[in-house]
């Protein structure tokens, strides 16, 4: 009888293990902040950037899925350029950049507080692969305030890259915007 339990238990075991295991490497919403229209003029709309609606919720987060050797994600358009959509000057050294440099901004849980900063991550997509510098953050925590151009908060999920990535990975300019990709760190 005891052969019984313990051969019965200790599978049982397993699996609830294996499971706490993959929930812990789960992001989950860390909340959410309430929209409001930006002043007129004050929201950048270059690269058919979105900007907060009065009354909205827009989910925020602290993590963003776990890093592998392809970690999945959206790639999206930004301009680091002084006057484009980005807003700020970078966070890795409070510079802009020319949107002809193959530039990236991660969501806040792959920016890892400035832990990435000014190193290298290959993309893949469209069937090649490019080789960018992270300069920035893809706020997940916080938007819809001057600092960040009256743009809602970045999903947990994104590698915001300038023109010269697009054109590096060959998607064509109408097709520019978003696109699922897969990035990885350089060695």
């Amino acid at each position: 009888m005891k052969k019984q339990v313990c051969s019965t238990v200790f599978p049982l075991l397993c699996i609830f293990l294996l499971f706490l295991s993959a929930e812990a490497q789960t992001c989950r919403p860390s909340g959410r902040i309430q929209g409001q229209n930006p002043p007129p003029g004050q929201c950048n709309t270059e690269n058919d950037s979105d900007c907060c609606k009065d009354g909205k919720w827009y989910t925020t987060y602290k993590c963003s899925p776990p890093v592998s050797s392809q970690t999945k994600a959206t790639l999206t358009l930004n301009s680091f350029e002084a006057g484009g959509d980005g807003g700020a000057p970078s966070e890795c050294d409070n510079q802009y950049h020319s949107d002809d440099d193959p530039v990236v901004a991660l969501s806040t849980g792959w920016f890892n507080h400035k832990k990435r900063c000014l190193k290298y991550i290959n993309i893949y997509g469209n069937g090649k692969t490019v080789r960018a510098k992270v300069v920035d953050e893809c706020d997940s925590t916080m938007g819809c305030d001057s600092d960040h151009d009256y743009q809602p908060p970045c999903s947990n999920n994104i590698v915001d890259a300038s023109k010269a990535v697009w054109k590096a990975l060959g998607v064509p300019e109408n097709d520019w915007g978003e696109m699922d990709i897969y990035w990885s760190d350089t060695d």
